[in-house]
């Protein structure tokens, strides 16, 4: 389908499709590892997605250091107290006796904290966004490798599931399930409002490229480049942009390829028969001995880290960061649809149905808006009936994926390639 794609419209589009497709496969093997692996329904993707494309900004791109000399050694300080304060509430808690003594005393720690935090911590805010907010308004990040920053993404979105799994996992699937769509939630607001951090809804444009990706103005001025796009009787412009996207497709391959292999590896050893036999009667499995607490903690942290990992080479193949365009329906719910279609449990059938949901998902508005205009091509002008069928094209994606979902629950309830 991406060979007709690139044959019949182009082969741009064809390509963008199948980068996409791999880092949407990565995405749907994360969620695969939580819920094929151990049966934990994570309805928080979306918020790991944003945590890996945020590393991007922290990782990669230079240090404003105007900003950082206006306010960043005192916001540091402020969230340092703001630490300071959880452990000593978390430390109070654990040495006092239950009662009201300690509700009142925890109560005044983290009241108190709380208005020490934000005398702190405002001004500094205020100082940092201040600083050429048309341009900047934020500390900046790093300047290190982009690829680097993909590895940070998945080890910032570990962090944060260790986090929510310390808390969280201990609920029954259904209660799980609606806390971490709510921390999801909780982690794109944060990024749209504080401008300090990646500069909020104003986004971050023009991140760095991988080595040895280039950019396509660089091949356009390149003679040699030229030279040879016109001997092969193409468009330099045109040339350029395929080349480019040709480079980010063999970097997502070899990325795809190592976790493949990495989580065939994990579910074929004693780890990954452990896991399924707790995902399928966790009674019986703590009964013989397996801390299952411990290992949803383990296997919701490693499944998250791909799904960082996947947000952060999203975020590097747009070029910029864009919090406000994180939304449950394509970064969760379609994930989850990728799952499903593919084959809970299986790697290779994450990996189809990413690519497969994500084809359709990409292609059936206009092809539906095709068919409307096939169908409607014999009904006046000012027919209704015709004007409503045109404004209806639009919404053919949700059709399709509904339909797709059905079917495929209904002829092939495992999915396309089930679970050995």
């Amino acid at each position: 389908m991406i060979l007709w794609t690139g044959m019949f419209q182009s082969w741009n589009s064809a390509l963008l499709i199948l980068n996409m497709g791999l880092v949407s496969a990565i995405m749907a093997l994360g969620v695969n590892i939580q819920w094929g692996y151990a049966g934990l329904f994570n309805v928080g993707v979306m918020g790991f997605v944003a945590l890996g494309g945020l590393a991007v900004v922290v990782t990669s791109e230079a240090p404003v250091r105007e900003a950082w000399s206006a306010g960043g050694p005192r916001l540091l300080a402020g969230l340092a107290f703001a630490v300071a304060v959880l452990a000593a509430a978390v430390a109070l808690y654990k040495r006092m006796a239950p009662g009201r003594l300690r509700a009142l005393a925890l109560t005044v720690l983290l009241v108190a904290g709380f208005f020490a935090y934000r005398a702190i911590f405002d001004p500094a805010v205020s100082a940092v966004e201040a600083v050429n907010p048309a341009a900047t308004g934020y500390l900046g990040g790093l300047g290190l490798p982009v690829i680097l920053a993909w590895v940070v993404g998945g080890l910032l979105a570990a962090g944060v599931a260790w986090a929510i799994g310390k808390t969280a996992l201990g609920l029954r699937s259904d209660y799980l399930a609606i806390a971490t769509l709510g921390i999801s939630e909780i982690v794109i607001a944060v990024l749209k409002n504080e401008e300090w951090l990646a500069r909020g809804v104003k986004n971050v444009n023009g991140l760095d490229r991988p080595w040895p990706v280039p950019y396509e103005v660089d091949l356009q001025q390149s003679a040699e480049f030229v030279g040879w796009a016109a001997n092969q009787g193409l468009d330099p412009v045109t040339f350029s942009s395929i080349t480019v996207k040709l480079a980010f497709a063999g970097l997502f391959v070899i990325v795809l390829a190592i976790l493949m292999w990495m989580s065939q590896a994990a579910l074929n050893s004693p780890w990954g028969r452990m896991m399924r036999a707790i995902r399928d009667n966790e009674v019986a499995a703590e009964a013989m001995g397996k801390d299952v607490t411990r290992r949803h903690l383990q296997v919701f942290i490693l499944g998250s880290a791909v799904v960082g990992i996947a947000g952060a080479m999203m975020t590097t193949l747009d070029g910029l960061f864009t919090p406000g365009t994180y939304q449950p329906l394509r970064y969760t719910f379609l994930i989850w649809v990728m799952v499903i279609v593919g084959g809970s449990g299986s790697n290779w059938g994450s990996v189809l149905g990413g690519f497969l949901i994500w084809f359709f998902w990409v292609q059936v508005e206009p092809l539906g808006r095709w068919m409307m205009d096939l169908l409607t091509s014999g009904m006046g002008a000012e027919s209704a009936l015709r004007a409503h069928l045109l404004g209806s094209a639009a919404h053919m994606r949700l059709l399709t994926m509904g339909v797709i979902l059905l079917l495929v629950l209904r002829f092939s309830p495992r999915g396309l390639i089930p679970e050995k």
